[in-house]
């Protein structure tokens, strides 16, 4: 999964869509003096229109100083169990109604859906306090590529994987009752020992398996070429230059990249995400024992993703990106209003970020607000025409 001070939004409120809205009501004049209001003032903080109670003014001014690396770590938690929660659910309803015979509580398919909802739920959720890693191959690239902090990366990766282990237990006990139902029937078929420890059994909802007699090397390859895509595709909606990628279309693409890597190379074996799997095998052992533990395949499931990241971001960054682009306009306003949020904070802002001054800006933020204020005009005036 994903980081980036591009994917983190700060409390400012934007307001532009709210004055297009308002113009279907108002006379042409109004509405120009509205705009104008509007656009004077750059900041609208959610604190302005929604006032909070005092113990949450309290909190704020604690957060974001003595806990802010708490509120960061915490986030990141969040994010992970939001993405493995909803796809463990849909994998324990496609094994568990496999081995019952009732092959329509899941499917493939659905358990694709799911894991890139909970990417797209993760990002969209947490991204904006943490930065949206939820995946210890995104913080090394991360360390490695971005200058992020190698003590905060340590923090972070050792909270993804207790969230992956704290939600991998919640799920089973949640289903712990269909699960031994499941196990109970892999007894009376005689399957148990074959079965249970492998992909479609009831471990397997939590740990990742090959069949034995499984060629390593073909599995180690699907999965880093699976990784390096998953890891371009997050880099590429890391880069505030790609004019393709606006941030609000990130969680959509990361979600997607995932599902693809789901629905067309699961079959052979898959984990994606450290975090996911380190945490769901010791969750495993902690319910059934060493026997879970997956044996020379757990080191291809949890080390894999870190190289294909790795690499992904070289790749990324050596031929696709440059820093000799501009940014596009969505990025520097989401990006100034991250800094602006770190500024108001007391909070040291990430390197690259320190270069967004008002003064760089200028000139695109006015052609942009000059064209949607004749935009907007236009507009206006072709409703009053249509009205007369």
């Amino acid at each position: 999964m994903v980081v980036s001070a591009s994917w983190v939004l700060t409390g400012t409120l934007a307001i532009k869509g709210a004055s297009t809205c308002s113009s279907l009501f108002l006379t042409s004049g109004s509405v120009r003096s509205f705009t104008a209001t509007a656009m004077s003032h750059s900041k609208v903080y959610l604190s302005d229109i929604a006032p909070r109670p005092r113990w949450m003014t309290s909190w704020e001014r604690l957060k974001h100083k003595e806990a802010h690396w708490l509120v960061e770590i915490v986030a990141e938690m969040m994010g992970v169990f939001l993405y493995v929660y909803a796809g463990l659910g849909a994998t324990a309803a496609f094994i568990v109604g496999s081995l019952a015979g009732n092959s329509g509580l899941g499917s493939l398919y659905t358990i694709g859906f799911a894991y890139s909802m909970g990417v797209v739920f993760a990002i969209s959720l947490c991204a904006a306090t943490s930065g949206g890693h939820f995946n210890p191959a995104v913080t090394i690239a991360s360390v490695i590529f971005r200058d992020f902090p190698i003590h905060k990366a340590t923090r972070y990766i050792i909270a993804q994987i207790l969230a992956g282990y704290i939600t991998c237990l919640i799920v089973y006990v949640q289903w712990k009752d269909l699960l031994l139902v499941a196990e109970k029937i892999l007894v009376e078929k005689g399957l148990y020992h074959s079965m249970m420890f492998s992909s479609a059994g009831p471990a397997g909802v939590f740990g990742l398996y090959v069949a034995p007699g499984t060629n390593l090397a073909r599995v180690f390859m699907n999965e880093f070429v699976t990784d390096f895509l998953i890891g371009l595709v997050i880099w590429a909606t890391l880069d505030p230059t790609n004019q393709m990628i606006p941030p609000a279309a990130a969680p959509w693409l990361v979600g997607m990249a995932y599902a693809v890597a789901v629905w067309g190379y699961s079959p052979t074996a898959i984990a994606a995400n450290t975090a996911r799997d380190v945490g769901g095998r010791l969750m495993a052992v902690t319910i059934w024992g060493s026997q879970a533990s997956g044996g020379t395949y757990a080191a291809v499931a949890a080390l894999t993703n870190i190289p294909a990241t790795i690499l992904a971001a070289l790749v990324y960054e050596l031929f696709l990106g440059s820093a000799t682009r501009t940014l596009t306009p969505h990025h520097i306003h989401f990006l100034r209003a991250h800094k602006q949020y770190y500024e108001d904070n007391k909070l040291a802002p990430y390197g690259y970020l320190e270069g967004l001054n008002p003064r760089r800006g200028d000139r695109a933020e006015s052609f942009e607000l000059d064209m949607g204020g004749k935009a907007r005009e236009i507009q206006i005036d072709n409703i009053s025409e249509d009205r007369v």
